[in-house]
């Protein structure tokens, strides 16, 4: 009997990890493999506790995006940000995230995957798109005004 190898065998779990997704377009899986051990794994779907493509429809569909561009119009994150983003997650978890502008919604998914719990922020953005993801994910954010010196 011959054995797979290490590579063959972390994709197969990279397929696995891809029958989880939420994407109505694509279905994509990752791993984050270190010393011949899983470290994470990832699936591209909505950030946690938002509505997924499954129950609500494909936004790209909607709008009649091409596949290939503008990522950011998207509600998924990619199984790659995912399976990164996990691998970190015990550090980041219940966080604050201190940044000088208000994020991005491709951003936005990736702090609500991460488990930040407060966004600290010193100038607006105008992306809508964020500002609803975050609030759907119920994290805290406040606008801070430096003190003058």
């Amino acid at each position: 009997m011959s054995r797979i190898t290490e590579q063959h065998a972390f994709m197969k779990h990279a397929i696995v990890a891809s029958e989880r997704s939420t994407c109505i377009r694509r279905r994509i899986g990752a791993v984050v493999a270190a010393d011949g051990k899983i470290v994470s794994t990832g699936y591209n779907g909505a950030p946690r506790g938002l509505p997924h493509c499954t129950d609500i429809g494909c936004l790209r569909d909607e709008l009649e995006i091409e596949s290939g561009t503008h990522h950011e119009v998207c509600r998924a994150t990619h199984a790659e940000q995912n399976a990164l983003m996990y691998a970190g997650f015990k550090q980041t978890l219940g966080a604050d995230l201190y940044t000088t502008t208000y994020p991005c919604s491709i951003c936005a998914k990736m702090i609500i995957n991460a488990g930040i719990a407060r966004i600290y922020y010193l100038v607006g953005y105008p992306d809508e798109t964020a500002k609803k993801y975050l609030k759907q994910a119920g994290i805290i954010i406040q606008q801070l005004v430096m003190p003058d010196d």
